[in-house]
């Protein structure tokens, strides 16, 4: 078994002609969580979508676990959380959460499922009203707990933190801690560079489509002489492609 749960090599995809990804290469290692970052329309979740084989890429390959991306049983090892979370409004929290569990044919246990909740802040009573009901606030926790219920090696998930109150946020760090001490591996996107400070062994920036730096947090720090990493990021995507 390799060590590598992602691997993008040369990945590229326009959409009428614009470039979205260009030449995109990284690898994520297996039991890292790793932070993607970068401006509206840098191309985060177009790299996102190409991963999990929602739209096609212009060229380069991607591997989830050595596996293509095309492959079902590659897909089969992750749960994604997409940007914007919007479950079928006609079902209740419960029904959402049972109907998703068996897709990931994973037991529905009330009491996992319980603890859960009360760990990202969200009432179990609103399990039982319909989704429609929802504040963004509630809707975005159930798709968290929706995904970390999955129980799967690799957790993708675009702006995890989105419409989370602060309480809600701290929580949502603590169940993330919990999951890098069993050994599971994540993929994020955010706008909120302290969190990924915080949640992320590694980070990396995509500007423009093109990836400007890959590294720890305390290394893109250092390489812009920041004193944070939102100093360090703006100097990042400042600087001439070329030298990045």
């Amino acid at each position: 078994m390799g060590d590598i749960a992602l691997r993008f090599t040369g990945v590229g995809k326009s959409f009428a002609g614009m470039p979205a990804v260009v030449d995109f290469s990284l690898e994520v290692r297996r039991g890292e969580f790793f932070g993607l970052v970068g401006e509206n329309g840098a191309g985060k979740t177009t790299l996102i979508k190409c991963m999990l084989d929602f739209c096609d890429t212009d060229g380069g390959s991607i591997e989830i676990f050595e596996l293509s991306h095309r492959l079902t049983a590659a897909r089969g090892r992750l749960a994604y959380l997409p940007e914007r979370f919007n479950p079928p409004f006609y079902l209740t929290g419960r029904e959402f959460l049972q109907y998703l569990l068996s897709l990931h044919r994973t037991s529905y246990d009330e009491t996992r499922i319980t603890r859960i909740l009360e760990a990202l802040d969200l009432d179990p009573a609103a399990l039982s009203k319909p989704v429609r009901t929802y504040s963004k606030g509630m809707t975005q926790k159930l798709g968290l707990a929706s995904c970390l219920l999955s129980d799967k090696e690799l957790y993708v998930m675009d702006e995890p933190t989105s419409g989370l109150d602060p309480k809600a946020r701290a929580l949502f760090k603590r169940e993330v801690a919990r999951l890098r001490n069993r050994g599971h591996t994540a993929f994020f996107t955010s706008h909120a560079l302290p969190d990924l400070e915080e949640m992320c062994d590694r980070m990396a920036i995509l500007h423009a489509g093109r990836l400007r730096f890959a590294g720890t947090p305390g290394e893109l720090r250092r390489r812009f002489n920041a004193r944070d990493l939102e100093e360090a990021f703006l100097a990042c995507i400042a600087e001439p492609a070329a030298a990045a």
